[in-house]
């Protein structure tokens, strides 16, 4: 399966800024939740291209990335990853995923020798480990704030 995935890398400060003008400028038509036709005024295209409403939302969130100067990378929701990616993706070394993967943690399936996950399963890893941190931050706050260690209310 050939995986449909594009990495832009942090952006220069011009084009933070022109993504800066541009969402500015887009963000007024993602309320809207509507397809909307675009219009390019340095080519020889003649007919509008009409962006459906979910490309419209992801455009926005892309400008606000590269306006906020960090890279983006874009994969599909039913692509599968390989170890590597799916580390990168979680942000950890591949030895930790492997281990991740072997206790059953991430679900995961084997083509050859080689380990495959879906992108579905990563994200889901993901969300329930940052569910988990916020829990126990909160925790400590809580116990901070019983102990009165400088976090009470004023």
């Amino acid at each position: 399966m050939a995986m449909l995935a594009h990495r832009h890398l942090p952006p220069t400060p011009q084009d933070a800024a022109i993504a800066r003008v541009s969402g500015q400028a887009l963000s007024r038509y993602v309320q809207a939740r509507a397809p909307l036709k675009l219009r390019v005024t340095d080519s020889e295209q003649a007919t509008p291209i009409e962006l459906p409403a979910g490309a419209v939302s992801l455009l926005m969130e892309i400008l606000e990335a590269m306006a906020a100067g960090r890279g983006v990378t874009l994969i599909p929701e039913n692509a599968e990853l390989s170890t590597v990616q799916a580390a990168e993706v979680l942000n950890v070394s591949r030895p930790f995923l492997i281990k991740l993967l072997e206790d059953g943690s991430i679900p995961h399936r084997k083509v050859g020798k080689h380990r495959r996950v879906r992108m579905e399963d990563v994200m889901s890893y993901k969300a329930a480990i940052d569910s988990e941190r916020e829990a126990v931050l909160d925790q400590l706050a809580a116990d901070a704030q019983e102990q009165d260690m400088g976090y009470g209310s004023r």
